[in-house]
């Protein structure tokens, strides 16, 4: 790497986490806000609200990243063309693509940051953050494993397996306690779905129950089971898939696909967790042709307006496609990867339109 391509991503890198610093503060601001409703419930206090948005930092920031590394690489860029830096690299002979080549290197390094997040810290962090606010919440009911979640209800034990969709669990193994805590009953689902009403329906249930000396066993189609232990507690202390890192999706993928089951939802989350973590590439380098247009004379509220629309075009992108690719049976992988490549095919045809 060159002098000048360090200076270069200097600028990018400059930028950006400028930008993460005033995103970041703005998400936890509002983090903190959503969690008003939730202070005083159960032993649930200020600082156990602090603590949750602060574990939950690294998530958003991931979360976060394409659209920082946009705005930012905008106004890292922007700032030598505005200091006529970047005119002076071209008239020296360097092409588009020879600047492309080191607002690329920032990029790597921003998808190795995002990636670090996303496999390493975000996950146990933010599991962490929703297993003490659960537990803080619902102080009558206890939990404990990672991953899977141990709660007891009364008479009661569940042991509920990583959620595969919104109400939708992998599977549910039920154990029935008497009153001297003897057991009555094992029963396993191989999936369980949240009603409405409160109630969990159990489909294709197969349970043994105890009675002296004998083991009943018994199968159906399904089971109502009524308990006190809702979907939003277990939402809490379970990992939804886009939550979970690459590892632990591909297991899921796998074990659902060795099962028979429809494992579409942790395929798309897979890929997307991916795709996310590819992105501020392209993020970074759908900048430099705009700063070699209209953008060159640009202020820093115009660069940061023009960073907020594309970015706005992304999220809304992604979150469309994340809300219809499980209902209407697409492609997951191919759908994964469209916002990421619709920004991807956008900055490579910019650049290579540059004068």
């Amino acid at each position: 790497m060159t002098a000048l391509d360090r200076y270069i991503v200097r600028a990018v890198l400059g930028g950006v986490l400028m930008v993460m610093a005033v995103l970041l503060s703005l998400g936890a601001l509002f983090l903190l806000m959503g969690q008003q409703d939730d202070i005083g419930v159960g032993t649930y206090t200020v600082w156990n609200a602090m603590a949750f948005v602060v574990s939950n930092l690294p998530q958003q920031a991931w979360a976060l990243l394409p659209i920082g590394a946009l705005i930012g690489a905008l106004l890292g860029l922007g700032t030598l063309a505005r200091g006529s830096e970047l005119t002076v690299m071209r008239a020296a002979g360097l092409s588009p693509w020879r600047l492309a080549r080191a607002v690329a290197i920032a990029g790597v390094l921003l998808v190795g940051f995002g990636a670090v997040l996303a496999e390493t810290l975000a996950p146990p962090l933010q599991q962490m953050a929703r297993q003490q606010k659960a537990f803080a919440k619902f102080s009558d009911v206890s939990f404990a494993g990672s991953g899977e979640a141990w709660v007891r209800d009364g008479g009661l034990i569940v042991n509920v397996e990583r959620q595969t969709g919104e109400g939708l669990f992998g599977g549910m193994m039920v154990y029935e306690l008497g009153a001297d805590d003897r057991l009555l009953a094992i029963g396993r689902a191989a999936t369980a779905r949240a009603a409405e009403d409160g109630a969990w329906r159990l489909e294709q249930y197969a349970e043994s129950r105890f009675e002296g000396d004998l083991v009943e066993g018994s199968r159906s189609a399904g089971r109502t089971l009524q308990s006190n232990v809702s979907a939003a507690f277990l939402g809490i202390a379970a990992t939804a898939p886009g939550d979970l890192p690459s590892a632990s999706l591909w297991s899921m993928i796998r074990h659902l696909e060795a099962n028979g089951l429809d494992s579409r939802e942790p395929t798309f989350a897979f890929w997307s967790r991916i795709a996310r973590t590819v992105a501020p590439l392209f993020a970074v380098l759908l900048a430099l042709p705009f700063v070699f247009g209209s953008l060159r004379g640009a202020g820093a509220g115009g660069r940061i307006a023009v960073g907020l629309v594309l970015g706005i075009l992304f999220f809304l992108l992604q979150q469309m496609i994340e809300s219809g690719a499980v209902v209407f049976r697409g492609d997951p992988v191919l759908l994964a990867w469209v916002p990421t490549a619709v920004m991807g095919a956008a900055a490579l045809f910019l650049i290579a339109r540059t004068r």
